[in-house]
C-alpha cells in the first residue's frame, strides 16, 4: 500500500541517518562494515527499515530511540 506520509517518513529517516553518520564522522562504507546495514539505501530513502534496524542504528550512534526520533519526525 502506498501513501504520501510514507515517502515523507522515508525522507526524514534518510536525513536523520545521514546527519548522525556525519556527526560520527564515518563513511557509508565504514558504517556498513561496522554494522552490516546498507546505509546507502537508507540515505536514498529507498529502504523502509524495521524497528530492529533502528535499534541497531541507535546502538551504533550511541543514542536513545527518543534521541533518534527527535523533532525530525514531528509534524
Amino acid at each position: 500500500m502506498k501513501y504520501p506520509e510514507k515517502e515523507e517518513l522515508l525522507r526524514n529517516l534518510a536525513l536523520r541517518v545521514k546527519e548522525l553518520r556525519k556527526i560520527k564522522d564515518v563513511t557509508q562504507e565504514e558504517a556498513l562494515h561496522d554494522t552490516g546495514i546498507q546505509f546507502s539505501r537508507i540515505e536514498q530513502g529507498k529502504r523502509d527499515v524495521q524497528l530492529s534496524t533502528i535499534l541497531k542504528l541507535c546502538h551504533y550512534f550511541e543514542i536513545s530511540m527518543a534521541e533518534f526520533f527527535d523533532n525530525t519526525f514531528e509534524k
